[in-house]
């Protein structure tokens, strides 16, 4: 049995992760290995954003050094931490597998009833991408109709003494990493100290759509020489826990941190997420005093060349800031289905509100309230109503995944004790996993000649829903080889399994937005 020490810094939250990854390579190999701690300048210095100090690495160079002298055989870092050039002699062995990228605000309850008084809201953050990000764009999440500016105020330290600031009312909310609170909810010994720290809390998940992480954000990434004397015996353990599909997300956010010009100054946030064949690219921020706003998605796709008219899912009283927005391309809206909003229930439980029908009738139950959008998100907001997080437009399996942190259902038990059930609120057809709840009907009705030819011609089709295309395709097969457009949630996935040819978007906007570029 070999025996190896893993350099780590002292905090609780590094020696937590790399405690887990101890247990995991130990589990793996049969193994001995144990910890070694050693204080950074990150660490001692906490009063001040690391921006403002002179130099780089302030969380790695300690380390560093004692894996070159031998002092220890591997490193464990939060892999944002670590600048773009390393040290000669140091090799990236191995990047696991990630969960819970983005970041989440922290705020007491009792705060969340006294926003609308509010004429400033003030968010504790040291990060140049959140100060940006969050000052310009948070106050639209917050539940308040009336206008508020959102102000930022340095905070530095590990997780729970950050928690602790906010609990002693220093600032209205605070911004962490979630993949750095998850992992002190997946040990025994830290869940019990953020247990106490979060029974009187309440978060929102931000979306990545708006308030992108920090490259890398979420990631671990483990360090050796290069050059051991072992023929590369422990590299080749620390294989065993490296994660593919992580790796081929953080190197695509890692080349765009590069290109920006990297460092801890950068305010910019990148974000990569993989859905089957693509992969979603979100930029957002500011550099050089130039504002960056960047969604792409990278893939294979189906490809036009001349502008067209546009069909878009949605009833035509909702088109006017779409075809507002995009002044050279013709587009109408849906005028086949008919949708009516039903009595709004007395539901108990988590909602995941999947449309923009009935929204004035929510109320809130006690229970966490999610949506399928930022733009359902805002509307929701505007009515006073705290809105825990967002599937961001990527459907039911986002939602599911923020419902299974460990660190969030402290929360979420705390708010309702009926926190188990979650429901969907959408029409009697959709396909779901969650518990429906029939919010509005759909009615199937005849177009007039009119209707039909203005229709029929759209060479290009955005579907809001797979059921609508069908409904369509039904009574007009014609379309079928046009052009056809979607959202990356479940509609995709339902278009893929017909083996439909369809070009994926991240939402509407985004689609008119390419079609407007064609010739």
């Amino acid at each position: 049995m070999a025996k190896y020490i893993i350099g780590t810094r002292g905090s609780l939250l590094a020696l937590t992760q790399c405690g887990q990854i101890k247990d995991e390579l130990e589990r793996i190999t049969g193994d001995e290995f144990s910890l070694k701690v050693i204080k950074t300048q990150g660490d001692q210095i906490v009063d001040k954003p690391l921006w403002q100090l002179e130099g780089k690495d302030f969380f790695t160079k300690e380390l560093d050094a004692a894996l070159l002298t031998g002092d220890v055989d591997m490193v464990v870092h939060s892999y944002k931490d670590l600048g773009s050039e390393r040290p000669e002699g140091i090799h990236l062995a191995a990047i696991t597998k990630r969960s819970f990228a983005s970041d989440i605000l922290l705020i007491k309850d009792e705060t969340i009833s006294k926003i609308k008084e509010k004429k400033t809201f003030i968010v504790g953050t040291s990060s140049p991408r959140r100060i940006v990000n969050i000052e310009k764009n948070l106050g639209e999440f917050l539940p308040t109709d009336q206008p508020i500016e959102v102000k930022t105020k340095i905070l530095r330290g590990n997780v729970n003494t950050r928690i602790e600031r906010l609990l002693s009312d220093e600032y209205d909310a605070i911004i962490l990493a979630h993949a750095g609170v998850e992992r002190l909810a997946r040990t025994a010994s830290s869940m019990e100290t953020l247990k106490s720290l979060l029974k009187d809390l309440n978060f929102m998940v931000l979306p990545q759509s708006v308030f992108p992480s920090a490259a890398s954000q979420g990631a671990l990434a483990i360090e050796c020489l290069e050059n051991r004397s072992d023929n590369g015996e422990l590299l080749e353990k620390l294989k065993k826990v490296e994660d593919k599909i992580t790796i081929s997300e953080v190197s695509r956010e890692r080349q765009a941190f590069r290109s920006y010009g990297g460092g801890c100054h950068l305010a910019v946030g990148i974000n990569v997420k993989k859905f089957g064949d693509y992969y979603l690219h979100i930029h957002a921020g500011k550099t050089d005093e130039k504002e960056v706003n960047d969604i792409q998605i990278e893939g294979s796709f189906q490809s036009a060349s001349k502008k067209a008219p546009v069909f878009v899912g949605l009833p035509n009283d909702r088109l006017s800031k779409y075809i507002e927005s995009n002044p050279s391309l013709s587009i109408s809206g849906c005028e086949l289905i008919k949708k009516t909003p039903l009595k709004a229930q007395d539901i108990s439980g988590e909602r995941f509100i999947a449309t923009n029908f009935g929204l004035e009738e929510i109320k809130d139950n006690g229970s966490c309230l999610y949506t399928a959008g930022v733009k359902t998100w805002k509307s929701l907001a505007k009515k006073g109503l705290w809105v825990n997080a967002s599937s961001d437009s990527r459907g039911e399996e986002e939602i599911e995944s923020i419902r299974s942190s460990l660190a969030l259902k402290v929360m979420r038990e705390n708010k309702s004790s009926d926190s188990k059930t979650i429901n969907l609120f959408s029409h009697k057809d959709s396909p779901t996993n969650f518990n429906l709840v029939e919010s509005y009907k759909r009615e199937v009705l005849e177009l007039n000649a009119d209707q039909e030819e203005r229709f029929l011609s759209n060479q290009f089709f955005f579907w809001s829903s797979f059921s609508s295309y069908q409904d369509y395709v039904a009574k007009y097969p014609q379309i079928k080889e046009r052009f056809h457009m979607c959202g990356i949630g479940k509609t995709l996935d339902l278009f893929k399994e017909e083996g439909i040819s369809v070009r994926p978007f991240l939402d509407i906007d985004s689609a008119l937005a390419w079609v407007s570029t064609l010739s």
